[in-house]
């Protein structure tokens, strides 16, 4: 058994054992889920498994060392009925809310105690938990990033030219430049060669954040960005308002459900353990 697969057998660590290894920084993450979703409705609540997806998703991220504790920001009833299911604490949140984001800092918002947010997607049940360690430890190493996010390195030219993978380009002091859908940086001549430099030219954005509480409870009146519409890209708002994004690297990606395909594929890997 591989170790992707392997996690589908681990339990989560009680809070009590996360909390005796110390961080220097509160830190807290919260899963926005919703039961919305134009490509397949209600997918965080499917339980081919014997759990559903968004139960896989909070043991995953409770697994986290770093994290203080996991809290579910639910928009619904079916979440909320699903959550205390399984035994996740949760909070609802406004149903007209916008974003992920804004459930995050809803939830932001009655802790005042936790400095550091990590923002997991509901529909990630694979998601490492190293890397939301790998989030917070990038904002305390970074005090002036307002935010830290992740990507992982392209290789493949199919990848680096397809807009459903955002890009990223950092600057020397692992800050992120610029976020795109279309290939960044753009050769002027292109070689296969480019696709294995050592280190890795392309990186693709992975959609998982964490945020400062202060930041984070100030994001949703940021003003509107032309980057941001002409992207469609939410991160791009933070770097035309002047703040920072801290990014890390990491080698493999968490694979998210969007499509029944996804979830097929996840449910196999799930059972073949």
């Amino acid at each position: 058994m591989d170790a992707q697969t392997s996690r589908f057998q681990m339990q989560p660590r009680s809070i009590s054992s996360r909390r005796s290894l110390s961080a220097p920084t509160s830190a807290y993450v919260v899963i926005p889920a919703r039961t919305a979703s134009t490509r397949l409705p209600n997918k965080l609540l499917l339980r081919d498994t014997g759990r559903s997806v968004l139960e896989h998703t909070y043991l995953a991220a409770c697994r986290a060392r770093r994290p203080q504790g996991v809290c579910i920001a639910a928009a619904d009833a079916a979440i909320a009925a699903d959550a205390r299911r399984f035994g996740g604490p949760f909070q609802m949140t406004r149903t007209d809310l916008p974003s992920g984001t804004d459930r995050v800092a809803a939830v932001a918002r009655s802790m005042p105690h936790i400095s550091i947010f990590v923002n997991v997607q509901g529909d990630e049940p694979e998601i490492d938990p190293d890397q939301i360690d790998q989030l917070i430890e990038l904002l305390e190493m970074d005090p002036s990033a307002a935010m830290a996010t992740l990507a992982v390195p392209i290789t493949e030219r199919e990848r680096l030219e397809d807009p459903a993978c955002v890009k990223v380009v950092v600057d020397s002091a692992g800050r992120a430049l610029y976020f795109s859908r279309s290939p960044i940086p753009h050769p002027r001549e292109w070689s296969d060669d480019l696709l294995t430099c050592d280190p890795p030219l392309f990186w693709q954005h992975l959609g998982i954040y964490a945020y400062r509480r202060d930041f984070l409870l100030q994001f949703g009146d940021l003003p509107a960005s032309r980057l941001e519409s002409t992207e469609s890209l939410e991160q791009l708002r933070v770097l035309e308002a002047g703040h920072r994004i801290r990014v890390g690297f990491t080698q493999h990606a968490a694979r998210g459900i969007d499509t029944w395909d996804d979830y097929r594929a996840f449910v196999s890997r799930a059972k073949a353990c």
